[in-house]
């Protein structure tokens, strides 16, 4: 029987959990870990300086008070395996994780640590039409089942995933999914949405808000595909290095 380790960013009671989970439940055993508490844009993050400590919420389902996705990954493989799962996969994160966004990602992140430690990773994303607006009209019934093709399609050795690499898969928010396409990461467009505040105490504060969905018009990427009503998969190379400046820089130092 397959052994398939599940974690988010959003917590463990979040809505795109319970939809993997349905779609997935009969692929083989399931182990739920995922943080007590929403953790977006935690990142690739691992929480070194408190302790963490695992609580049962029902068999292989825990939360981990307070955790990082990738603390869930990390301290699950202690815990709960005494050999690697077969697949780890991260989300359904509620909201897109597209171009460099997967760098703040916490979802992206779970996924990552998995594909430190030799699992085959993937991490889940329903993108939203709007943050400022919820709650958003969201067919998820067609998540979950676009969700199941791709998963049984990664254990079944149709869709394979190389050394070190994580498959990162948005999900378009529309009537109607047109297909699936593989993408490269597109380039994503930020400003600089913070608002300031004075709290009782006439301390000033900050509050990071969210940008709005931009990037640059370019086509085989993620947003192209998620723009046209397809599903977006990119495979992620944790190596970061970038070769062709390498190649330069080797030039410049000599």
């Amino acid at each position: 029987m397959k052994k398939i380790l599940v974690t988010n960013d959003d917590s463990f009671e979040s809505k795109g959990l319970g939809v993997l989970i349905d779609a997935i439940k009969d692929f083989g055993e399931i182990y739920i870990i995922a943080p007590a508490f929403p953790k977006s844009a935690c990142s690739h993050s691992l929480t070194i300086t408190k302790p963490l400590r695992f609580i049962k919420i029902e068999e292989n389902f825990y939360k981990l008070d307070d955790g990082t996705p990738s603390d869930c990954v990390f301290l699950s493989l202690i815990e709960f395996f005494e050999t690697k799962p077969d697949l780890l996969i991260s989300g359904i994160n509620h909201g897109a994780n597209m171009g460099e966004d997967v760098t703040y990602s916490g979802t992206a992140g779970g996924a990552m640590e998995g594909a430190l430690h030799d699992i085959p990773s993937v991490a889940v994303s329903q993108v939203i039409k709007s943050y400022d607006k919820p709650p958003c009209e969201i067919n998820w019934e067609q998540t979950k089942q676009i969700t199941r093709k791709i998963i049984k399609k990664i254990l079944d050795k149709k869709i394979t995933i190389p050394h070190r690499h994580i498959l990162n898969i948005n999900i378009p928010n529309t009537k109607k999914i047109k297909g699936i396409k593989a993408t490269k990461l597109g380039y994503r467009l930020y400003g600089n949405d913070a608002h300031k505040f004075t709290n009782p105490r006439g301390e000033e504060y900050y509050w990071i808000g969210l940008h709005p969905l931009a990037f640059k018009e370019e086509s085989e990427t993620d947003f192209d595909a998620i723009k046209n009503g397809y599903v977006s998969i990119t495979p992620i190379k944790l190596d970061m290095t970038g070769f062709d400046a390498l190649e330069k820089l080797k030039n410049e130092i000599r």
